[in-house]
């Protein structure tokens, strides 16, 4: 497993559609698919809370987040310039592309039904649409922003959204990439999704407050990969690249 750090200048409360949909890749506007979708934890097994699984054995520790190790999957942490801390993790994996981003929840309350329709109202202020689905996780949204595709024709960038309301915790997820229209292609980062444990902590905060997270402790430097070598197909990686275990 590799991981990898960008910079990438973000609000704090990340729950609009507008970063992951501008890294999504664009696809011609008539070849856009459907995605799956479903709501809380309908899906058998997690995402988890730590108290359901509070082994570490497997996981890479991310602080709010522990996430299953597995083959060929990269990580990179998103850092907010300003304050440097770290607002999200995106996980790359077969071309693929998932976000992560915990926040704090109220005890007898969940948040993906408002965090819904926040994302829709900021794709719909870029002139994109959302479509509401029922899939894997739950109630989920399949975004579509209007954007160039590669050959210059009109087409959509393209962002799946998925949520889940835990134990004081709420968890966002958002599919790039293949995965986010191919069910086929969704299934490897459905599975690290579905994997996640979420460390809430026992502090007070406030809800919508993102959960803390951070760079692993025992990350070490990944050689610089030879410029002459083929390079594969995956979405783009932040400069400082580091390998863990």
């Amino acid at each position: 497993m590799a991981f990898g750090r960008r910079r990438k200048t973000m609000a704090e409360e990340t729950a609009g559609a507008d970063a992951a949909a501008e890294n999504a890749p664009a696809e011609a506007a008539d070849t856009a698919g459907t995605g799956s979708g479903s709501g809380q934890a309908e899906a058998a097994g997690g995402p988890y809370d730590v108290s359901e699984r509070s082994s570490e054995e497997g996981y890479v520790d991310l602080g709010a987040l522990r996430i299953a190790a597995s083959q060929g999957l990269q990580l990179r942490l998103e850092v907010e310039e300003k304050t440097q801390r770290v607002v999200a993790v995106t996980l790359d994996l077969e071309g693929s592309s998932l976000q992560l981003q915990a926040f704090a929840a109220p005890r007898s309350e969940t948040l993906w039904d408002d965090i819904r329709e926040q994302i829709g109202k900021s794709v719909a202020s870029q002139g994109g649409t959302v479509d509401e689905l029922s899939g894997t996780f739950g109630t989920e949204l399949l975004a579509k922003v209007p954007a160039l595709a590669q050959d210059g024709s009109k087409g959509y960038r393209v962002a799946r959204f998925v949520g889940v309301d835990g134990p004081r915790w709420f968890l966002r997820g958002v599919f790039g990439g293949p995965a986010a229209m191919n069910p086929d292609a969704a299934g490897p980062l459905e599975e690290v999704f579905r994997n996640v444990v979420v460390v809430r902590g026992e502090q007070p905060l406030p809800p919508r407050d993102l959960l803390q997270l951070r760079l692993p402790r025992d990350a070490s430097p990944l050689p610089r990969p030879d410029k002459d070598a083929a390079k594969p197909a995956a979405p783009e990686r932040g400069p400082e690249i580091t390998t863990i275990g």
